[in-house]
């Protein structure tokens, strides 16, 4: 089995802080009715960024934005390889989809993959007016036409790199690092 190695830390936690402040900002500049806007956080990190930036706008603006974490497992379309029994946790949409300004969230945009699985969990949940993509991470590769409105950075990598978000929700720590594979 593969493990990695560490080549860099792209961003350190206050570098993280800093862009989802311009983000936040960025998606107060781009949508028209904040009535109708509600973030979606993929499950695993993508609902940590969800949450931060809802209370960020929540900070700007004082105005609650709804937050919903999206559970995509069943919908991956590498399901048979990803585990013999994959593990399903539950999705949590608080609120009805139905006309909303949805920016969907991820901490990494890789082959675009897991943005499709996400939308067709989305689209079972009802018919969003927009449906927007936000990532901490965009490193390229797509294999699949998939692009982010908002971007926190991009970062250009090899196929034997990989980009590790750490948040301290999740990981008791909070940084970007970029590891490459070894065998």
């Amino acid at each position: 089995m593969a493990t990695t190695r560490e080549k860099a830390q792209l961003m350190s936690a206050s570098e993280i802080d800093r862009t989802l402040v311009r983000l936040a900002h960025e998606i107060l500049e781009k949508t028209k009715d904040l009535d109708k806007l509600a973030f979606i956080g993929i499950r695993r990190r993508g609902v940590p960024l969800a949450q931060r930036l809802s209370e960020k706008i929540s900070s700007l603006e004082q105005r609650d934005v709804p937050v919903g974490i999206l559970d995509i497992n069943l919908y991956r379309d590498d399901l048979s390889t990803v585990d013999v029994k994959p593990v399903v946790s539950a999705t949590e949409i608080p609120f009805s989809v139905e006309g909303m300004d949805i920016i969907l969230m991820d901490d990494v945009l890789y082959t675009g993959r897991t943005i499709r699985a996400a939308l067709d969990a989305l689209f079972d949940h009802g018919r969003p007016a927009r449906v927007q993509l936000l990532v901490l991470i965009d490193r390229g590769h797509r294999e699949l036409p998939i692009e982010a409105r908002f971007i926190g950075r991009k970062v250009q990598t090899t196929d034997i790199e990989i980009i590790e978000v750490k948040f301290q929700e999740i990981d008791g720590m909070e940084k970007v690092l970029l590891v490459e594979k070894v065998d």
